[in-house]
């Protein structure tokens, strides 16, 4: 297990340094000028000359890229250009805000999809069936963030019954946190439901039809037993590596509810930072995304053979 987790640690060296030099090149292909938008239209060509040397970016694009990767080795991410604050702390606080709302709507989902993924496969081709799978399309057919707009004029807007924007952090209010956090759950939740449950699903149809659980009816295993202890093992073995990879996406990827429902998250801080050109904050936030990502997928790695015997075997 030891050497396995060191292997893919090594392994993942390679891809966040591959995504440390897209992200560095693609912001430098955006137009726009970070010193302009500092210093704005009144700025001399001295002060901006003064500004990108301040800045490193008068040095050759090579030469910032080695810099910025010393300094991220030894755990400095830099300084927002536009704010001066330090990188690092300022991803962690916004992080605060984007893990919980990702992390309850998984749950969730996973909650909600796997009975009813399993259900449907086991009553296949029954009206239950084709209501779960209809349901799980129109789901997967929504966008995000028009299911949250509509979220929005329903329970906000028309009920009264939610908050419509803003957040309020756990520490000051904690029930009015959860009451901003309600809406931009429940969004995610939906949608990501009708992925989990179409998984789920195929892979208990398909557990299903192997040998041993006809083994198991014919030992007399009532069909609670065999669902429970033969179906679902099997079957949530590939369902935790979609759960892995929709927990990654949905990390790096709430900047649109982040935005829909104004939540000072890391997606939102990432979208103004491209607008501000501020290189060190989307470096600093693309990279902590993509460490995240491979980080969440080596626990599913580790997870994996609870679920999978034939994993830890081999």
């Amino acid at each position: 297990m030891a050497r396995h987790l060191l292997a893919r640690l090594a392994g993942a060296v390679p891809t966040l340094l591959l995504v440390a030099l897209s992200v560095f090149l693609l912001l430098r292909l955006i137009p726009g000028d970070p010193a302009l938008l500092v210093l704005g239209d009144a700025a001399t060509p001295e002060s901006l000359t003064e500004l990108r040397a301040s800045m490193g970016l008068d040095r050759p694009l090579p030469v910032q890229f080695l810099l910025w990767l010393e300094r991220v080795a030894a755990g400095d991410l830099g300084r927002s250009i536009t704010n001066g604050e330090a990188v690092g702390p300022l991803i962690l606080d916004r992080f605060g805000v984007t893990a919980p709302i990702v992390l309850v709507a998984v749950l969730l989902a996973v909650l909600v999809a796997l009975p009813l993924g399993v259900l449907a496969a086991w009553r296949q081709d029954s009206l239950g069936d084709l209501a779960a799978v209809a349901g799980a399309t129109l789901l997967l057919s929504i966008p995000s963030f028009w299911l949250g707009l509509i979220l929005l004029l329903v329970f906000g807007m028309g009920l009264g019954w939610l908050p419509v924007v803003g957040y309020t952090p756990f520490a000051e209010d904690p029930w009015a946190a959860l009451r901003y956090m309600i809406l931009p759950v429940a969004t995610l939740a939906l949608v990501e439901a009708g992925v989990l449950l179409r998984m789920v699903r195929a892979s208990t149809v398909e557990v299903l039809r192997l040998d041993y659980v006809a083994h198991a009816r014919a030992k007399g295993a009532s069909e609670a037993r065999v669902l429970a202890r033969h179906a679902l093992p099997n079957a949530f073995a590939p369902t935790l590596t979609l759960i892995g990879l929709v927990l990654g996406n949905l990390l790096g990827g709430i900047a649109v509810i982040e935005t829909v429902f104004t939540l000072p998250g890391l997606g939102r801080l990432l979208v103004d930072a491209i607008f501000a050109r501020d290189y060190p904050v989307v470096q600093g936030v693309m990279l902590f995304v993509a460490a995240a990502y491979v980080g969440v997928n080596l626990v599913v790695d580790l997870l994996y053979p609870v679920f999978d015997p034939r994993v830890a075997a081999g």
